[in-house]
């Protein structure tokens, strides 16, 4: 788990680089399922459930599993890449969600703040405590900026397979829910939007948007649960924590 957690840490931080505008989201698509392959692992995603590309790649309003495309990311858009690799019979997972060129400032506080909201969900994963602390974690800060929680999509146990038991919500309440053990591994991932929580799939059967067209930030990290406390699998020393850094239109 370790291994797979490092090598997908790797790719998404190589990608992150690549972002900048005029770069296709397929281009990203590309160069991560290259490097995926180069290191002897496959891209958990490519063919999971009939998924045709190697990463999500979901731009401004979309949510999560976006197609990448021919689309060129823009100044001020926000790119969420979500990967998955398969090394050695084990997952790991992880999400970010970038600022492309010079962005506003409401759309940074909302990476900032989904960003936040992931590393409290972290701090909760200690056994004894429960899946609703980690759901409670998120929620309480989220909606103290006024931001929607996605329900449709959640974050998910994860090990030899991509998704395993149990389902970890975004919201939640304390003390709640199944008690955490030492050797569990989940996948937590915020999804948070500027507007309303609701979402809507495209026709593609994939493509998650939000209903109102607002912009969306999802972030995720595959953290263990050892009896010192959590140790996130898909955090670089180099990366942590991460921080969006692009400028603020009007700085």
């Amino acid at each position: 788990m370790r291994a797979a957690g490092r090598l997908v840490a790797e790719v998404r931080e190589a990608v992150r680089r690549m972002v900048q505008p005029g770069v296709t989201t397929l281009e990203l698509d590309m160069a991560a399922e290259q490097m995926i392959r180069d290191a002897g692992a496959l891209p958990t995603f490519k063919g999971y459930h009939g998924f045709p590309f190697s990463i999500c790649a979901s731009v401004n309003e979309q949510v999560v599993h976006g197609f990448p495309s021919a689309y060129a990311l823009k100044e001020g858009d926000i790119f969420s890449l979500d990967c998955g690799v398969t090394l050695g019979g084990f997952v790991g997972d992880t999400a970010t969600t970038v600022p492309v060129g010079r962005v506003d400032e409401d759309r940074l506080k909302l990476i900032r703040v989904a960003e936040e909201c992931l590393e409290r969900a972290i701090q909760q994963c200690w056994p004894g405590k429960h899946l609703g602390d980690i759901g409670w974690a998120v929620q309480e800060l989220a909606e103290a900026h006024g931001y929607g929680i996605v329900r449709d999509y959640v974050g998910h146990g994860i090990g030899r397979k991509m998704h395993e038991d149990p389902q970890i919500p975004n919201y939640g309440k304390p003390g709640t829910g199944i008690k955490i053990r030492s050797g569990y591994v989940f996948a937590i991932e915020p999804m948070i939007n500027m507007g309303t929580h609701k979402t809507k799939t495209l026709k593609d059967g994939w493509t998650v948007v939000t209903l109102d067209g607002r912009p969306s930030a999802h972030v995720e990290h595959t953290v263990a649960v050892t009896e010192e406390g959590p140790e996130v699998l898909t955090r670089l020393a180099e990366s942590a924590p991460t921080q969006p850094q692009a400028e603020t239109v009007g700085a």
